[in-house]
């Protein structure tokens, strides 16, 4: 019988629940818990490290300048975003950022991105202050993915779109990694957006979901890989990543109490309910991910709902890490 291999396991930096934390105590922001944590999640084996984005309406650190921080302070772990609003930028400028972490990282880095929500008035007004169309969010992701890959190669790119034109532009140094790092556009089962498939599968090196549960991230796999198929490509090498938010803790009650408070200061509402979690036991949370493993995620990158990181990652290892391996 084939069993399914276990997957990459990565954490998500809390670039945001570090201000959130800031806040709650009234002191300044301190980026120095947020090294550590990497440098811990390192020690402890785990496969990658990765920080979100936003700009205005959920303050938090950059996320590029962060994992350059992060890069210096590491020697294997895997560094990414998840997920990128890469569209909120310059595709000429976010390569080069970009190709310098994967050299300072000497290539450990992944790009994971997505078109991005405008689900709130600040979400949306994050857009409009730096001069993008919301509408625009999906054509101009595509742009820029083509535009970022081509310019990772070193060769003069001329590239006429609808939102950018380069005339022979050349990027030095390029990354780390021939021909860029890995990148990742995101495909969610819950939008009904056709789209989002076949832009993974036309542009990207695989796709990364959040919110879907298992059967769904399992239907989203099949969607980006019938695209792929139908684009000359062998989904076999396709990435594919699932991004959790669980909170550990023996009470499921006060799981669950600790993760919504998190997630509605974190958001500002407590977006997808249930769609969450799990929120409790670790043996609960370790089942999961291997569910995920089974409907097809190669990666899953774990947020801990609450400000007691250290706390979380510490329990994560400890209890999770081991089944998760078959340790």
């Amino acid at each position: 019988m084939k069993t399914t291999p276990s997957p990459k396991v990565g954490i998500l930096l809390p670039t945001r629940g570090l201000v959130l934390k800031a806040q709650a105590e009234g002191r300044p922001v301190d980026a120095g818990p947020l090294l550590a944590l990497a440098e811990q999640a390192e020690e402890a084996g785990l496969d990658s490290v990765w920080v979100g984005d936003s700009l205005l309406s959920k303050p938090r650190l950059e996320p590029v300048t962060t994992l350059a921080a992060v890069a210096a302070r590491t020697r294997r772990v895997r560094l990414g975003t998840a997920a990128l609003l890469a569209a909120l930028r310059h595709p000429v400028t976010l390569a080069q950022a970009l190709a310098t972490v994967d050299i300072v990282s000497r290539g450990r880095l992944i790009v994971a991105g997505g078109v991005g929500g405008v689900f709130t008035p600040g979400q949306r007004q994050e857009w409009l202050t730096v001069g993008v169309d919301p509408a625009s969010r999906a054509s101009r992701l595509e742009e820029m993915v083509q535009v970022m890959k081509r310019l990772w190669t070193g060769e003069p790119v001329t590239f006429q779109g609808r939102h950018f034109q380069l005339q022979d532009a050349v990027l030095q140094p390029t990354p780390a990694q021939p021909g860029g790092p890995p990148l990742l556009l995101a495909c969610h089962h819950r939008t009904g957006a056709t789209a989002q498939y076949r832009r993974a599968a036309r542009y990207a090196d695989g796709f990364i979901s959040i919110t879907d549960s298992p059967t769904e991230f399992a239907a989203v796999a099949s969607r980006v890989a019938d695209c792929a198929r139908e684009e000359g490509r062998d989904p076999a090498n396709l990435d594919s990543a699932y991004y959790m938010t669980v909170n550990l803790d023996r009470d499921p009650d006060h799981a669950r109490q600790e993760a919504h408070q998190f997630i509605v200061r974190y958001y500002g509402q407590d977006f997808w309910g249930n769609s969450w979690g799990p929120f409790g036991p670790p043996e609960v949370v370790a089942r999961r991910i291997l569910e995920y493993a089974q409907a097809g995620a190669r990666r899953v990158i774990v947020r801990f709902a609450s400000l007691r990181q250290e706390e979380q990652l510490s329990l994560f290892v400890q209890e999770v890490l081991p089944t998760v391996r078959g340790d």
